[in-house]
């Protein structure tokens, strides 16, 4: 969401490939580029640029004044990403961000969530262009936040149910904790707000099901995974995000009810109005803070 003459502007992809921009009133909406592939997270550069979190393209570029393209990235150590999911990026042009699986593409991401791989990554591309991998062995590795003063990145593990925490200043440079742990549901997008909180969505309440999925034998999450989709875990309706602050404190929790959306996986906070995305809803949901 931009300052300056695009104020109040908010930014979408959708299922088709499409990126939209979207009036804060929501009375105009306008195509502003196609991805040809699923763009999920999206972030703003500071000359009005998209970055894109592409889920089949990988890192992308578009200029949304021309519709242009730009691939930055679509492999790590010459392997095709598979799951661009999120990213962030801090003020000297370095880009963090997610893939989510290194297994499972965006249409089969019950197989990586249930089977529980664990092959999530939070990757780094410096300014110059060089794409490494800090951290591995993630439980779906989601959303992707920095901090206010950029002296963490913060990513969500949807499978964990955990926003990790690896610290980029400090003392602690390097060393890699936990914001928060023991989330009530499965986290997706995590985003910091204009207020410096962490916002963390909750796309669904703890299934018992599924948390004892992840601890039986491959054999049997596999085997879950091929039955039809109808009888498969699925998401529960909840609207729900909460926010937190740098020592990983609860500040807001948003449980909110609505029978036209659900399964929130994006949110932005911008001056006391919260923002809110679906990969399920053909929609976008504000909600003001009282």
């Amino acid at each position: 969401m931009p300052d300056g003459p695009l104020a109040g502007t908010v930014y979408t992809g959708t299922e088709d490939g499409a990126v939209f921009a979207v009036s804060a009133d929501g009375q105009r909406i306008d195509r502003v580029g196609e991805t040809h592939g699923r763009p999920l997270g999206l972030e703003l550069f500071d000359d009005g640029a998209l970055l894109i979190c592409d889920a089949h393209r990988g890192l992308l570029r578009l200029d949304p004044s021309t519709g242009a393209i730009e691939v930055l990235f679509d492999a790590v150590a010459g392997n095709r990403m598979t799951f661009c999911n999120n990213a962030a990026i801090a003020a000297d042009g370095t880009i963090w961000l997610s893939d989510s699986s290194t297994r499972y593409g965006i249409e089969r991401w019950k197989d990586d969530f249930v089977q529980n791989t664990r092959t999530g990554r939070l990757l780094r591309r410096a300014p110059d262009g060089v794409v490494s991998v800090v951290l591995d062995g993630l439980a779906f590795a989601n959303g992707v936040a920095l901090a206010a003063d950029e002296s963490y990145v913060a990513v969500a593990e949807t499978g964990a149910r955990t926003v990790v925490r690896h610290w980029l200043t400090g003392s602690r440079r390097g060393e890699t904790d936990y914001l928060v742990e023991g989330l009530p549901g499965y986290p997706d997008n995590i985003a910091r707000g204009s207020d410096g909180l962490i916002w963390v969505t909750i796309a669904s309440p703890v299934d018992p099901l599924v948390e004892r999925l992840q601890r039986a034998p491959l054999w049997l999450r596999r085997a879950v995974t091929r039955l039809p989709e109808a009888v498969q875990p699925a998401p529960k309706r909840t609207i729900r995000v909460q926010a937190f602050d740098d020592a990983g404190t609860l500040v807001h929790d948003l449980d909110l009810a609505s029978p036209h959306f659900h399964m929130v996986t994006g949110v932005r906070e911008h001056r006391g109005q919260v923002w809110m995305g679906s990969l399920h809803e053909p929609a976008i949901a504000v909600h003001a803070l009282g």
